[in-house]
């Protein structure tokens, strides 16, 4: 993987639509966040959640934090593994996502397991070295600092512990592109407004991902806020990325 930071985007050059208090934005279409999910991805965000969670340390008796938790659909699904994920937490900005996720969270019997704290992914409020695994799914893109969120990820982290970020990214085949970006410009925005009403929420969707680092830039900036270990997995002919990073 390349070294060299010369090429990492900086947060101000991470462009498309304003990111400040888009949790805002978040609080208003929580009602049907869930449902749109599974329609628009045609529950491909599904089996994306199931692969981040096999990424996790091979250990037992984890302690985990999802960072952008939104509804919790992560922590849920840790939920179906005792096992392996003993204890965690979520944390997210928007109160709206929030109670539905713990809501979720208190009919499976999983609320004392997995407490949700509202704050912000840049400044944790966290002891260092605290958790096993830090996960964050389709949120990193949405943090108005992008750098200060991976350095604290990494701060929280225990040594040897991992980072998994599942992200929205772009197909290398050119075709499949095409059609992809038919879909995400014109026909996912359009749906998105019918079922929820907020229109301009699902353009910014399509908007941030479209202008958000992915594959070996993203790569760069976890290597830049100090993990190593640094792998790319795409997922869907590319249409989703997790990316894997060491402390």
């Amino acid at each position: 993987m390349p070294t060299s930071p010369k090429t990492e985007p900086s947060s101000a050059e991470i462009t498309g639509p304003s990111r400040r208090n888009v949790w805002r934005m978040f609080d208003l279409i929580a009602p049907r966040y869930d449902l749109l999910n599974r329609l628009l991805s045609m529950r491909r965000d599904v089996a994306w959640r199931k692969a981040l969670i096999r990424k996790l340390p091979e250990l037992s008796n984890l302690h985990v934090l999802d960072l952008a938790t939104g509804t919790a659909d992560v922590l849920v699904a840790m939920g179906n593994h005792p096992d392996r994920v003993s204890r965690g937490m979520g944390i997210d900005l928007s109160g709206g996502m929030l109670a539905l996720g713990q809501r979720k969270l208190s009919d499976r019997g999983l609320k004392e397991r997995f407490p949700l704290v509202r704050g912000d992914a840049v400044s944790l409020g966290v002891a260092d070295d605290t958790f096993d695994a830090v996960t964050v799914a389709f949120g990193i893109r949405n943090v108005l600092d992008v750098p200060a969120a991976l350095r604290e990820m990494h701060r929280v982290l225990r040594p040897g512990g991992r980072a998994l970020i599942l992200e929205f990214s772009m197909p290398n085949n050119a075709a499949f592109r095409r059609g992809y970006l038919l879909y995400f410009r014109h026909i996912l925005p359009r749906i998105g407004a019918i079922i929820s009403g907020k229109g301009y929420a699902y353009r910014y969707l399509n908007q941030t991902v479209e202008h958000f680092p992915y594959g070996q830039a993203f790569c760069r900036l976890m290597e830049n806020a100090g993990f190593t270990q640094i792998q790319a997995h795409p997922l869907s002919f590319g249409i989703a990325t997790i990316y894997q990073g060491e402390k």
